[in-house]
């Protein structure tokens, strides 16, 4: 295990591993029992996940919030790395915001804690360190990852991701938050009562505020401009971490991610 100093602590990784449900469609494509253990190149997702952040000299600690409990049984190299404790595992709560903000609960509040998903299919440790270093330079509380949607598109052409468009160009998001002082966590809260309001518009418009909406929507304010004005609103400094790398952009949501990550690793 790495090791830490009272000065510099190891982050503790959080990695969200819940089950949308018997109807996933990875899952039935694959064959698994859930989305997390759909395998990618022989090894399931899941494992793909923890081992880069295993190698990660800026990671101590790991926390698996799902798969559910019958899921487990299913991988007994899970199940192995649990009762070794190379990683605590937490059932996983009814939505990814509620299963964050549970998993967080759990981490001493002097610790960083690095978010991230089981579908990272192409994590790898190299990419966790720059991030979590990277987030450490900045005077911030919590930091999000972002690749440029140009290098993401240059790198692997043909492949749809979902841009956000700022003034400042497309960002694609990459499922990699670092939660750097106590502060941050009420992002997570943030993110319950978003969530929870999704279907609800004008709910959603009262919780972050006219001024951001309208300034994103008109492509007035630059993807910084953005992050500083929503940790304005709660309190807390939001800032983004650009990787050079377009791989950290690519999940496995749909049964076409899923073949593209799977050729992309044929060629690595």
């Amino acid at each position: 295990m790495n090791e830490q100093t009272d000065t510099n602590p190891l982050f503790t990784a959080v990695v969200l591993a819940g089950d949308r449900g018997p109807q996933d469609p990875v899952a039935l494509a694959t064959g698994a029992s859930c989305k997390a253990l759909s395998p990618v190149a022989g090894r399931p997702m899941i494992v793909r996940v923890l081992a880069a952040l295993s190698q990660s000299a800026q990671v101590g600690k790991i926390v698996l919030s799902g798969p559910a409990r019958p899921h487990l049984e299913q991988s007994p190299p899970l199940l192995q790395g649990i009762d070794a404790d190379q990683w605590a595992w937490l059932a996983p709560a009814a939505t990814p915001s509620t299963s964050a903000y549970a998993a967080l609960q759990t981490v001493p509040k002097q610790v960083p804690v690095l978010l991230t998903t089981a579908d990272h299919a192409l994590l790898r440790h190299e990419i966790v360190d720059h991030f979590c270093r990277s987030a450490r330079r900045k005077s911030c509380d919590l930091a999000v990852a972002f690749v440029a949607h140009e290098q993401v598109t240059s790198a692997f052409p043909g492949m749809r991701r979902t841009a956000s468009r700022f003034r400042d160009g497309g960002f694609c998001g990459c499922n990699l938050f670092a939660f750097m002082t106590p502060e941050a966590r009420t992002a997570a809260d943030f993110w319950c009562r978003v969530e929870h309001q999704r279907k609800h518009p004008w709910r959603m418009i009262r919780i972050l505020g006219w001024r951001p909406l309208i300034g994103y929507l008109m492509r007035r304010l630059t993807l910084e401009a953005t992050l500083e004005m929503l940790g304005r609103r709660l309190g807390i400094r939001i800032c983004p971490i650009l990787l050079p790398y377009p791989e950290a952009a690519v999940d496995v949501d749909k049964v076409s991610d899923h073949k593209a990550v799977e050729r992309i690793l044929e060629t690595l």
